[in-house]
């Protein structure tokens, strides 16, 4: 953050912010805008897009800026831009394709949407942080496959799970210990919660009850741990994740099979472990120098050692990966290769034959996270395409649905890149 804060302090001297455009207005969306129209040096929130144009226009407002120009094409968005109004606009498109954005955030959480945009912003050379992680669970390593034939940088998020602690991964390596170990906090998991039994909570704290319910049910966390098993090599130790209940994060010492953690490394989570919020990462070193240093300073005898983030704040944190990006082409945190984990499509009740499915956090069915080579050699279906698909056959309540058992529905870009992403890496070999 030092060097970053000193390269955005010069672009503000030079008058030459980072140009940020935003796509999704909803809960997180208008965290984002709020914070940028602070305003941050060295940084404009230029555009904002909404399904909603008057959530957009809202999105600004709550940063206390009224006069926003409402445009419906490339040429009057470029002229907004260059003439340092805020524009507004329900086409995401404009966003991707006008000259003057420099960095785009996609922040919906809709996977087919989701990858029109991320495909469309690389075609235009643009870097896309995302605020998708249900997308980059998905199809991540493709979209990054074609990031790099076209020079730009795509990144999920610092301040969501992953991105915190990928930057502990990072700093771990970088101090010279070995990350063994890394993941997110969780304080319940419920596989059969429904947007039914979290409609209170989520209209508590202005959240929509789909959302909710995939924070409830385990898949968000699945899919977030697929996003930082993609960018580390981490694999998981079984369907699922050990997930040992823990009362302080610092019992993450002994808490996972040692084997395990010395061959491949984990991704997992603790659950119910203070201080709740953040993320973690196991170091090792069996260097008897190092180890009296540490224990001396307080981090145990070793020879695994816990740092953690005690919180994540996506919508504060992600202005250093947005400066990451578009200053460094510097990813927080993004697929290294093949994808190493996945997430599969479980049900949540019996389900019968014709029924369809309908998607993350809904009432059907749930996701859970497996090791890679697993979902594809058993021919399971992902969880970011379930829904829209239709069983062909009935699967009873806590069993895998698979690719054959569904009928997708057609016409879908993310199906397409879920294909050639299975090819490019050939990871059913």
């Amino acid at each position: 953050m030092i060097i970053v804060d000193t390269a955005l302090a010069k672009r503000e001297a030079e008058g030459r912010p980072l140009r940020v455009g935003l796509i999704g207005a909803g809960y997180m969306g208008r965290g984002i805008a709020l914070h940028f129209l602070e305003p941050l040096p060295g940084m404009r929130l230029a555009a904002v897009s909404n399904r909603t144009i008057g959530d957009a226009a809202r999105a600004y407002l709550q940063g206390g800026i009224e006069d926003t120009r409402s445009v419906s094409n490339v040429k009057d968005l470029e002229v907004a831009i260059a003439a340092g109004k805020p524009a507004i606009t329900d086409d995401a498109m404009l966003l991707c394709q006008a000259d003057g954005i420099d960095v785009l955030i996609e922040s919906t959480g809709e996977i087919e949407f989701g990858a029109h945009v991320a495909m469309e912003a690389i075609r235009h050379r643009k870097h896309v942080v995302l605020m998708n992680a249900e997308m980059d669970a998905t199809i991540g390593p493709i979209l990054k496959v074609h990031a790099d034939r076209h020079g730009v940088v795509i990144t999920n998020t610092d301040g969501d799970e992953p991105g915190v602690a990928m930057n502990l991964v990072r700093f771990v390596r970088g101090v010279g210990y070995r990350p063994v170990a890394a993941g997110n906090l969780k304080g319940m998991i419920d596989p059969y919660r429904t947007p039914e039994t979290q409609k209170a909570f989520a209209e508590k704290y202005h959240q929509k009850p789909r959302m909710i319910t995939s924070f409830a049910d385990g898949t968000k966390l699945s899919m977030e741990c697929t996003i930082l098993s993609n960018a580390t090599g981490f694999r998981v130790g079984r369907r699922g994740m050990y997930g040992p209940k823990c009362a302080h994060v610092k019992e993450a010492i002994g808490a996972f099979p040692v084997e395990q953690l010395m061959s491949d490394g984990l991704v997992d989570y603790l659950l119910g472990a203070e201080p709740h919020t953040g993320a973690w990462v196991l170091a090792h070193t069996e260097n008897p120098i190092k180890r009296q240093y540490m224990n001396y300073f307080k981090m145990g005898d070793g020879p695994l050692y816990v740092f953690y983030t005690p919180y994540h704040l996506p919508h504060v944190q992600i202005v250093d990966t947005v400066a990451r990006a578009g200053l460094f082409g510097d990813a927080t945190v993004a697929p290294i290769g093949a994808p190493v984990c996945d997430v599969l499509t479980v049900a949540k009740k019996d389900l019968t034959t014709g029924e369809t499915l309908d998607g993350i956090g809904g009432f059907t069915c749930y996701g859970t996270i497996d090791n890679a080579e697993i979902v594809q050699h058993e021919a399971l279906l992902p969880m970011g395409l379930s829904e829209g698909c239709k069983l062909k056959r009935d699967v009873p309540k806590d069993q895998a649905i698979r690719v054959e058992d569904v009928v997708f529905p057609s016409g879908r870009l993310c199906d397409t890149l879920r294909e050639e992403q299975d090819r490019h890496f050939a990871v059913n070999r």
